[in-house]
């Protein structure tokens, strides 16, 4: 590999961001005419039944002359989330330990407050 191919692929500057299973990586990259571009890369850990693990990883390149129409969206999206949800994280609903306490804690096969109607009846 030539010594320019190897500096392309080093990082300039870089972040690390830990969040749960994902991480992110920030890093400011160089292109072959020594200019800088950012990547993000998202890391996301499953983990298999058996123990074992792997990674999906997922990136963006970002260039320079897209840095002020993508900060202005990426500002203008997260203020609509916090404004319209909140900083509380809902997420953990999902996830397949989560209890539910509300609702349908009937026993299985009791039916819901509608009227079941079979089409041979009508």
């Amino acid at each position: 590999m030539r010594e320019n191919d190897m500096l392309e692929k080093e990082e300039i500057f870089s972040k690390v961001l830990r969040a749960g299973r994902r991480t992110y990586f920030f890093d400011v990259r160089a292109t072959k005419a020594d200019d800088y571009y950012i990547t993000i890369t998202e890391s996301k850990k499953f983990t298999e039944e058996d123990g074992s693990f792997h990674f999906k990883k997922h990136k963006i390149y970002l260039y320079k002359e897209d840095f002020g129409a993508f900060a202005e969206i990426l500002e203008e999206m997260t203020s609509y989330v916090l404004n319209h949800k909140g900083e509380e994280v809902i997420s953990e609903r999902h996830q397949k330990d989560f209890k539910k306490e509300y609702g349908s804690d009937k026993p299985e096969g009791q039916r819901s407050s509608f009227t079941d109607i079979d089409f041979d009846d009508i």
